[in-house]
């Protein structure tokens, strides 16, 4: 290995480890490869760093000293093995979130033609993601946020789903009528009291209104209701992600409006974390 970018390195895990960010090594090497433009496990394969590369690391260290999470300085975040783009202004995709993507590919047959509806939208992972693996589907993605469509927008682009995917300005529902197979929803779901003792990662600078649903988290999932009934088809199917703990009485808001809670589906964490939902007396397994 060569000393200077062994130096560095060590320079670097110091530096964040001191910031209180238990990741220090990872995030090191990961910023040390974004100054030196070359894959993490490429970085021993260098002779040495030049100044400007030095330089760029220092920056980039000090951006994530104060916090900055890690995907915001390197532009990217991996979700269904797709690279999304985000930034300041859009939440972070979780892999949690993949839990909904599985769920609805499990729940239609491959080859079915698919209307979807993405409730906030926000960077589009849920979005792509599941039209990467039906090729008849095609999608809507709303979000109130305009800084969120513009990452949303780029994401299309760059995954070639812009044919086959619009986007709108919108809180909870889209203008104009009709009904949806599918309708994913991330909705914010942390408890105001969540939020403030959260990572300064996340209370620090993702986007508020994306994570925060009132006092006791559930704001977002009592708004639902009457948009799904008016929005999911007879034979359609929500999947709506919930937060530790919140499955229980999520499911019982859901079902005290009319609606059918037909299961529960755990993330990799076994943490109940997806909610189908259907209309009333649609049925389920």
């Amino acid at each position: 290995m060569s000393p200077p970018v062994r130096e560095a390195l060590a320079h670097g895990t110091a530096r964040l480890r001191a910031a209180g960010i238990s990741s220090a090594r990872l995030d090191a090497r990961v910023l040390l490869a974004k100054a030196m433009d070359v894959c993490p496990d490429r970085i021993f394969a260098e002779s040495g760093l030049c100044a400007d590369v030095s330089q760029r690391f220092s920056v980039l260290l000090a951006r994530r000293a104060a916090r900055e999470p890690l995907a915001y300085i390197t532009g990217t975040k991996e979700f269904w093995s797709l690279p999304f783009a985000v930034g300041p202004g859009v939440l972070i995709p979780r892999p949690e979130s993949e839990t909904l993507v599985e769920a609805a590919l499990d729940e239609f047959r491959r080859d079915a033609a698919l209307n979807v509806l993405d409730i906030g939208t926000g960077s589009g992972c849920l979005l792509i993601a599941f039209l990467s693996e039906r090729a008849n589907a095609a999608g809507l993605g709303v979000d109130l946020s305009e800084e969120a469509l513009a990452w949303a927008r780029h994401n299309l682009r760059t995954h070639g789903m812009a044919a086959r995917c619009r986007l709108e300005k919108a809180d909870w529902e889209p203008s104009g009528a009709g009904t949806f197979d599918i309708v994913f929803v991330n909705p914010p779901y942390l408890a105001a009291a969540e939020f403030a003792l959260s990572d300064p990662e996340i209370h620090g600078w993702e986007p508020h209104p994306a994570l925060v649903a009132g006092e006791d988290g559930l704001e977002a999932i009592r708004a639902l209701p009457p948009v799904l009934r008016r929005r999911l088809s007879e034979s359609g199917r929500a999947f709506i992600e919930v937060g530790h703990r919140q499955a229980a009485a999520a499911s019982e808001i859901l079902a005290r409006s009319g609606l059918d809670v037909q299961r529960v589906i755990p993330d990799l964490s076994a943490v109940p974390r997806c909610l189908v939902i259907g209309q009333a007396g649609s049925g389920g397994g």
